[in-house]
């Protein structure tokens, strides 16, 4: 029987490791610096079924998202590849 919270969490595990070093750091630095603006994307690492996000002006809990703008674009289309479809 499938067990969906550790197939959100190998996900997680293997998003994070498709990260280069350098990644890694940026979204470190967006942690601790300015929030999103409206309108950018993230990934949520605790709600990664949700798929890819926008900021919509609500406060977004900064040391569990991976900000589009942190990564290289070849990076992100490799996690959004990764990504299991939500179903709807």
């Amino acid at each position: 029987m499938p067990n969906p919270e550790r197939n959100e969490y190998v996900t997680r595990e293997s998003l994070l490791r498709s990260l280069s070093d350098e990644e890694i750091a940026s979204v470190s630095t967006a942690e601790g610096g300015p929030r999103l603006s409206e309108g950018e994307e993230y990934l949520d690492l605790e709600h990664l079924r949700a798929g890819v996000q926008c900021a919509d002006g609500v406060v977004i809990p900064m040391g569990r998202i991976v900000p589009r703008k942190a990564l290289a674009e070849n990076t992100w289309t490799k996690i959004l590849a990764q990504l299991v479809p939500a179903k709807r």
